[in-house]
């Protein structure tokens, strides 16, 4: 099997190399709609995933500029706010951040990582609880004896360097890594609407990994994995800064070998993150400090068990538990009298608990039939609820506004999904899946207010889990030039959680304090459902036979998607969700040599679509090109040149409610050497 560049991606039709870090990929996913990509050390994470129609983060800007709080990952148009629909696994690991259920991407730049597979719909099976839209699992490397430095410089003043260190120690393996990236920045801000206040948004990044994996015996390998980050960003004015820092550590049991395969995770979770608001005046000349989470600790931690009884040759069975808990809460201060001397504190959090169990089996009655059906029951709680308010400032300081202890819920949850592929030929394979899953609330929709810009949303600490049903058909094509998987899917989401705006300012409205004229207030609600349908199509062309070693690869991704909403979401009804587009469409092409030697082009094009809830505020289509070319001066050496957004587009991030519009990252250069030592 080839592998496939970082602005490559395979279909199940064609599927590239993964070094599966747990168990063997199951048998189960035949069935359904999964893309896998290797990782490129000089592309970001996040932006190697968007190549993934379909697959979008809540914003388009990426983590050097966006709102570490905005940028959750979701699939196939099951939007509505940043919390995280598909779960995000780093060699089995839970990685959605345990208070908001967004992801730090900056952490995944130090990774040593060698493939991502992204898995469309499937529902809550084995994954776990959130993966209502699909999951996207990231596979470490396994380096060997290597020692390996790059280091790049670009436009803005920009610099990146990365460390990997690897050693074989013994019969295990030792993996080191580690990132910095730091830049000016540009300003966010369009450049006719730009005022006094407006500045480049710089930021600073970091990160450490180590990774050791041993065998204790011929069936059975230990793998132990700690890792940290720093991030730093502002949003290009004043009191737009923010910080999240955060660690983790893993320890799993892995058993591949025996009759009796299994698997054993435990794992810890340690987030913190502070940001600040600031409200421009309207002529952009004046910035005014108006909230500030000055605080935002939580944990995450869990443990998951598999086994796989020998039960038949074309029989596979999986059976195992999960449990995940997360605690945390956010200390603020709002209704400033000036910018260092807020009036009011707030003090809000709480924590959740999920216990799931799941079951799946696959078997093939026929030779090219691929049957499987399984599902999962789910106990969940919310406990400790709490939403205190002080105030801190004359007439009354120290007097409580609000003490409020909110009851503690639980519930339980049962899903199942089920599914077939069929071999049509030794080129054809037709497949159909249908699933359910659930979500519960994070910490951040349940008990923490934000604000973007003079806009403010309130939490809603009496929110239900999310339930999605979907069924989805799809056929995948391998030929010896071309290889094809086209899927299409029907998803709806009950009690989908979303922001939904209730008034417009000025004026003070609870949860979030004074609200500025023309500003609007909102608050996270569960919508009766958003109904999402579509089509996804990958392709992938071997050109080998014109050029040696090229290849291509195009892929779309149409997506119908609309709000059914009743009582304060009656406005809503029939709109398309927030932060939707109904057309991804991306393509590449590729050429590279085993020296490293190479070169690649790549576009991406996504259509316009709403900023707001109500459907008013349109965020314009945009086509970015990026490119890069490499060049082997020797096996020790690496020369390259890159570029982002080679055509300067401008990429709408975001727009307020008086038309102030910020961009993307902006057409960036880059050049770079890398040494390695084998």
């Amino acid at each position: 099997m080839a592998e496939i560049g970082a602005e490559e991606f395979s279909s199940a039709a064609m599927p590239a190399d993964i070094t599966v870090t747990g168990l063997p990929l199951p048998e189960a996913d035949d069935a359904y709609s999964t893309v896998v990509i290797t990782l490129d050390e000089d592309i970001r994470v996040e932006n190697a995933l968007r190549n993934i129609p379909g697959l979008q983060q809540f914003r388009r800007s990426d983590a050097r500029t966006a709102n570490p709080t905005s940028q959750g990952i979701t699939l196939r148009g099951l939007g509505g706010n940043a919390s995280s629909r598909a779960v995000l696994l780093l060699d089995g690991v839970p990685q959605a951040d345990p208070f908001g259920g967004w992801v730090a991407w900056p952490g995944y730049d130090a990774l040593a990582l060698g493939s991502a597979r992204i898995t469309r719909g499937g529902g809550s099976g084995v994954e776990g609880s959130g993966a209502i839209a699909g999951s996207v699992e990231l596979f470490s490397q396994d380096v060997g004896n290597l020692i390996e430095l790059g280091a790049a410089y670009g436009s803005r003043d920009s610099v990146e360097a990365d460390l990997l260190f690897g050693r074989k120690l013994g019969q295990g393996q030792l993996t080191i890594s580690a990132n910095y990236a730091r830049s000016d920045g540009y300003i966010p801000i369009i450049k006719d609407q730009r005022g006094a206040v407006d500045r480049p948004s710089e930021y600073e990044q970091a990160g450490v990994a180590v990774r050791y994996a041993v065998p204790l015996s011929g069936d059975t390998e230990l793998q132990a994995n700690v890792r940290a980050f720093t991030d730093d960003r502002e949003r290009g004015f004043a009191f737009s800064e923010n910080h999240n820092d955060g660690a983790d550590a893993s320890i799993q049991l892995v058993n591949r070998g025996s009759d009796w395969q299994w698997s054993a995770l435990a794992y810890v979770q340690i987030r913190n993150f502070d940001v600040s608001f600031g409200g421009v005046a309207d002529d952009r000349n004046s910035v005014s400090r108006v909230f500030e989470q000055f605080d935002v600790p939580s944990t995450g931690i869990g443990a998951r068990f598999e086994v796989r009884p020998p039960v038949g040759e074309n029989v596979e069975l999986r059976i195992g538990g999960d449990w995940r808990r997360t605690e945390g809460e956010t200390k603020e201060n709002y209704f400033f009298a000036d910018n260092d001397t807020p009036r009011r504190s707030r003090n809000a959090g709480g924590s959740t608990a999920t216990y799931g169990a799941f079951v799946e089996a696959s078997v093939q009655p026929r030779e090219r039939l691929t049957l499987t059906g399984g599902g999962r029951f789910d106990h969940w709680t919310i406990n400790n609820g709490l939403l205190r308010e002080i105030e801190l400032i004359d007439p009354f300081p120290g007097s409580v506004r609000t003490d409020e202890k909110f009851a503690d819920r639980d519930g339980t949850e049962f899903t199942a999904r089920g599914g077939f592929a069929y071999d049509v030929s030794n080129r054809l394979t037709l497949r159909g899946a249908a699933y359910l899953g659930w979500r519960l609330p994070t910490l951040n929709e349940l008990f923490r207010p934000f604000r973007v810009g003079d806009d403010a949303t309130a939490a809603n600490a009496l929110l239900e889990p999310e339930r999605v049903k979907g069924a989805e058909l799809g056929l995948d094509w391998k030929g010896d030039v071309v290889s094809v998987g086209i899927t299409a899917f029907y998803n709806e989401l009950d009690d989908a959680v979303a922001n939904v705006t209730l008034a417009t300012g000025p004026g003070m409205f609870p949860g979030v304090g004074f609200v500025a004229p023309g500003a609007t207030y909102s608050q996270r609600q569960n919508l009766d459902s958003i109904e999402s349908k579509g089509i996804e199509i990958d392709t992938e062309f071997d050109l080998g036979n014109l050029i040696q070693n090229l290849s291509a690869r195009a892929a779309y991704a149409y997506i119908d998607a609309k709000v059914n909403g009743s009582g304060d979401a009656a406005a809503v009804d029939g709109l398309r969700p927030a932060q939707i587009p109904k057309h991804n469409v991306s393509a590449g092409l590729r050429w590279n040599l085993e020296n490293g030697t190479g070169a690649s082009l790549s576009m991406r094009y996504t259509s316009s679509q709403y900023e707001d809830d109500q459907n008013i505020l349109r965020l314009d289509d945009a086509l970015t090109v990026d490119g890069r070319v490499a060049f082997a001066v020797n096996d020790q050496l690496l020369v390259e040149g890159r570029v982002e957004n080679l055509f300067d587009a401008r990429v709408e991030a975001a727009i307020s409610n008086s038309n102030i519009i910020e961009r993307t990252y902006p057409r960036t250069f880059w050049i770079g050497i890398r040494s390695k030592i084998e």
